[in-house]
């Protein structure tokens, strides 16, 4: 019953609004007080499902849904979950499920080898590769085993003069990192980036706001690079950046949860060229490589250093295997101790589709945002803020469409801004599609994320036309007699 229903949800799931149209605290109105005192059957309670909890979904799932990045979903990837609840093991270190922990050694290093990553980031050279839930789990981590190294050389009691950097593009999860693993907030550099450079991070800025941190006494600890994982997938320079990040002691880590995906394709592979200047590396299969949420894969150089930093070993825990150091114990490398058997999701992605056709969806995904992309330049109201680089198009209403007539002066870039905004409220408010914003350079852009399982080409074009229809009633009002 279970299986149908869930069938029967994606057979009509492009028939939902996209975006949920519930208000706050509706649940609470439909649902019983408490839970009930007696069982209650299985036809019930997907009844239940039906007519209150669908209807406060927003569907990632949908053909139609463009926000944010992609959560990409497959059957491949649907098996594996099952599998990984079946078994439901609790794999912790090798003795609680030798084929979990070493099914992870060695699906990390197929990805990691599809990649093109050195061999030392491998666990067929000296490093490995390790499951996380998401990016920020990766990133606490290594700024955790980043901040117990450099603390080993200066004193514990100097925490307060670790500094962390990235861009203002710089996916929040790496702030939210810095205050977990006790970074001092004063000390957390969001380096600004212009359009000029494409929204990416400057070396030369990097060296000079390190250069001053150093004459202000502070120590550099940690650079976060992003590879299209921004608001407008802006690409870092990894060659220059991991230069400046060395010359100064600093961890560097390579944040691409969204688009390290793509780089499986050959033509996308330059895209994080340096990379082996960097000490640790994630993606996310979860976004663009049909792995189901939750699975982020991390590499670092030095397992060691995890290990230091994330370890505890109980007695009730201690046995044989781990004693022989010849095993890997995966609970040292990450926050919790308890951990799912997602690698056996991983590779059943990898088995069911192969390497080809995996990079076929991925340039199938691109060329549907080349055809939006397209469909926006071709009408001359739009303008491309950002040059696209992978299948997220970002886009807005152009000043040339609105006429300064009809705003004061002063205030016309805000004015665009806010034509923009209203723009996407009408799009997101129709059900039809939905799509999001991001505010870059002080400009409101509308982002249009294609990458969605299910989509289609079809999808996109109904997508750009609710764009235009409601921009039409947005610039051109109907006149009232």
């Amino acid at each position: 019953m279970m299986v149908d229903f869930i069938a029967d949800y994606y057979q009509k799931i492009g028939k939902h609004p996209v975006l949920s149209q519930v208000q706050p605290g509706y649940l609470k109105e439909r649902l019983p007080e408490s839970a009930p005192y007696n069982p209650e059957p299985i036809e019930t309670i997907l009844q239940d499902v039906q007519n209150h909890i669908v209807p406060g979904l927003t569907h990632w799932q949908s053909p139609n849904h463009f926000a944010y990045f992609p959560a990409t979903i497959s059957t491949a990837g649907f098996l594996g979950e099952m599998l990984t609840t079946g078994f439901n093991v609790v794999g912790f270190n090798w003795i609680a499920s030798p084929a979990a922990t070493e099914l992870e050694t060695i699906v990390m290093d197929w990805l990691g080898d599809m990649l093109k990553l050195p061999t030392s980031f491998l666990f067929s050279g000296n490093g490995g590769g390790v499951l996380q839930g998401t990016t920020c789990e990766a990133i606490v981590c290594t700024m955790a085993a980043a901040r117990d190294q450099m603390l080993s050389q200066i004193g514990r009691e100097n925490i307060g003069k670790l500094v962390v950097y990235g861009s203002d593009q710089t996916h929040s999860t790496l702030q939210k990192a810095s205050q977990i693993v006790g970074i001092h907030p004063k000390n957390f550099r969001a380096i600004e980036t212009t359009k000029s450079t494409s929204f990416a991070l400057s070396p030369e800025v990097l060296k000079s706001t390190v250069c001053s941190d150093i004459e202000a006494g502070l120590v550099p600890l940690f650079l976060c690079a992003t590879i299209g994982t921004t608001a407008v997938t802006a690409v870092d320079p990894l060659g220059p950046l991991c230069d400046v990040a060395k010359e100064h002691g600093m961890w560097v880590h390579v944040d691409a949860a969204y688009a390290g995906s793509a780089c499986i394709c050959p033509e996308f592979r330059p895209f994080i060229d340096g990379v082996e200047g960097a000490d640790s590396f994630s993606l996310n299969p979860h976004k663009w490589l049909f792995a189901n949420l939750d699975c982020c894969c991390l590499w670092v150089k030095n397992p060691s250093a995890l290990v230091s930093s994330l370890s505890t070993n109980p007695e009730y825990l201690r046995n044989k295997a781990t004693d022989s150091k010849q095993v890997v114990d995966y609970k040292d490398w990450q926050i919790a101790l308890s951990r799912r058997f997602r690698a056996i999701k991983l590779w059943l992605v990898l088995r069911s589709y192969g390497v080809n056709n995996l990079r076929n969806f991925i340039r199938s995904d691109v060329k549907m945002a080349t055809f939006f992309e397209g469909l926006v330049e071709m009408d001359k109201r739009f303008e491309v803020v950002v040059p696209r680089k992978f299948s997220l198009v970002c886009f807005r209403v152009s000043p040339s469409a609105i006429s300064k007539a009809n705003y004061p002066t002063a205030n016309y870039e805000k004015c665009v801004n806010e034509v923009n905004c209203k723009l996407l409220e009408a799009i997101n408010g129709s059900g039809r599609v939905f799509m999001t914003h991001a505010v870059v350079g002080g400009i409101y852009v509308l982002r249009c994320a294609i990458g969605t399982t299910l989509t289609e080409e079809k999808h996109v074009a109904m997508a750009w036309k609710v764009v235009q229809e409601h921009a039409a009633a947005i610039l051109h009002p109907p006149c009232i007699n």
